[in-house]
Parts: structure tokens; C-alpha cells; sequence
């Protein structure tokens, strides 16, 4: 989605940790109506310092969108976290809209479509989001697919290992744990 912004009264929020830095209304990419209001605010987060957070909404068909993502993007990257055990669950996840996520041991694999948001969440969030958008066959027991779900929840409890896999062609996601095994390399243009 490509828009320009005019910038907006720098009003500081939650002092100073928070403020909207631009604000505009653009085209929907669902209506093509120029009715979607469009926020962006900087925000001073605790360990990962400064995070943009964007939001739209549009006023005539109610299409929603969201993204978040560090002010400084770096390069292409793959972010490894190891989960070892319950304490990792509480890693910190900031994950850009463009972001592939992939948990090879639970057979998960998300690729964002075009409006996929981004979010800020734990590693157990990323969990709990994958069952929150399963298929509702996966949570009838007779199912196949229920024995995933269950292994997806002893994962959240803390009682299987699993290796959490973002790649970011934005280089605007981030991932910090005290204590947990997290990895950062760049992603190859041919991986992208």
C-alpha cells in the first residue's frame, strides 16, 4: 500500500513514550474509496527502542489494517529463536507485516497475504494466534488435525521444543528474550 502523509500535530501521548507523526486519509485498497483514515505513531518501546505503529480504517466499508515494525530497518533477516522451555515463551515479538513465520518441528507455516498485519506479541502469542486461526475441523477430536492443535498447545505450556523462523524482507522485525537463544543473519535476495 503506498500513501503519502501529511504530518500531523506531534502530540505527545503516555509521555513522550508515544506520538502520532503523521495522519492522512488515502484510497482503500478494498472500496477504492478515498475514506480510509490513515495513523501513524512513533513509539519509545522498552528494549527495542523506537517502533512505528500504522493503522487505517475505512469509514464507507470498514476494511481494517494494521502494521508495526522498528523505526531503523536493517536488511533482509531471518530471526531464529530457540524455545527450550517455558521462560522462552516470553520472548518479546515484534513481526512486520511482510514476514514469513515458521515453526518446522509443529509443521506451521504462515505467509502473509496482502493485508496481513503486523503485531507486537510474545512467542507463546504467535502460538496461541496459529490456533486461533486453525480450521475449526482441527478442534473436533475425531479430526487428524486435532493432534497438531494438541502438540501446538503442550508447546505453549512449555513442554515441547520448537524453533521459532521469521523471515523478514522488510528487516523491520525483531524478537528479544532474556536468557532465550535468538539468532539474526541476513536473508539472501533469492530467499526473499
Amino acid at each position: 500500500m503506498l500513501v503519502t502523509f501529511t504530518m500531523s500535530d506531534t502530540s505527545v501521548i503516555d509521555g513522550e513514550r508515544l506520538r502520532m507523526i503523521a495522519e492522512d486519509v488515502v484510497k482503500c485498497p478494498i472500496c477504492g474509496e478515498k475514506s480510509m483514515s490513515v495513523k501513524i505513531f512513533l513509539y519509545d518501546m522498552p528494549y527495542f527502542g523506537k517502533v512505528v505503529l500504522e493503522s487505517g480504517k475505512c469509514s464507507r466499508c470498514g476494511f481494517k489494517w494494521s502494521d508495526v515494525g522498528l523505526l531503523e530497518t536493517t536488511r533482509p533477516k531471518r530471526i531464529i529463536v530457540k524455545v527450550k522451555g517455558p521462560k522462552d515463551l516470553n520472548a518479546l515479538v515484534i513481526k512486520a507485516a511482510p514476514a514469513i513465520i515458521k515453526i518446522p518441528e509443529l509443521g506451521v507455516e504462515i505467509f502473509p497475504g496482502p493485508a496481513a498485519p503486523g503485531y507486537i506479541t510474545t512467542v507463546e502469542g504467535v502460538l496461541q494466534r496459529v490456533i486461533d486461526h486453525a480450521p475449526s475441523e482441527c478442534l473436533d477430536e475425531s479430526n487428524p488435525c486435532y493432534e497438531r492443535i494438541e502438540v501446538i498447545r503442550r508447546a505453549m505450556d512449555g513442554n515441547v521444543t520448537f524453533t521459532l523462523i521469521i523471515e523478514d524482507p522488510s528487516g523491520r522485525s525483531a524478537v528479544k528474550g532474556e536468557g532465550t537463544e535468538i539468532i539474526e543473519e541476513e536473508l539472501s535476495t533469492a530467499e526473499e
